[in-house]
């Protein structure tokens, strides 16, 4: 493999953070990158709409925060790093956020990833 873009996104679940996907997810990486502020995660607590009203989303990103659709927001350009920002604020493990994006249980995913993950063919959404 050469390395290059396409072959990188070529692999089963993986969405490559290109310059172009980067810039793609810019502002929902923000907002996600907010809720490390103590005060702006207590604004987005009680007013959710109008605190999400301050980032340019796309309707699809809004929907995917909305809808703490994980994978979706990953293939709208959010970062895992960022997007984890989001699931802290939920009271979400990354085991669990992982297992939410896998359609399994926080243990089931914990046990998955002891037993040395899963099949490549195995990925959801693909």
């Amino acid at each position: 493999m050469s390395g290059s873009n396409e072959d990188l996104a070529s692999i089963p679940g993986t969405y490559v953070m290109t310059p172009a996907h980067s810039r793609k997810g810019y502002h929902l990486n923000m907002f996600c990158k907010s809720l490390d502020i103590r005060d702006n995660r207590e604004r987005f607590r009680e007013d959710p709409d109008g605190y999400l009203a301050q980032y340019k989303l796309g309707e699809d990103q809004r929907r995917a925060v909305e809808q703490r659709d994980w994978l979706e927001m990953l293939r709208l350009g959010g970062n895992v790093y960022y997007t984890f920002k989001l699931a802290i604020f939920d009271g979400l493990s990354m085991q669990g956020m992982g297992g939410k994006m896998s359609g399994i249980s926080e243990e089931e995913f914990a046990q998955m990833m002891t037993d040395g993950g899963r099949r490549p063919d195995a990925i959801v959404g693909n």
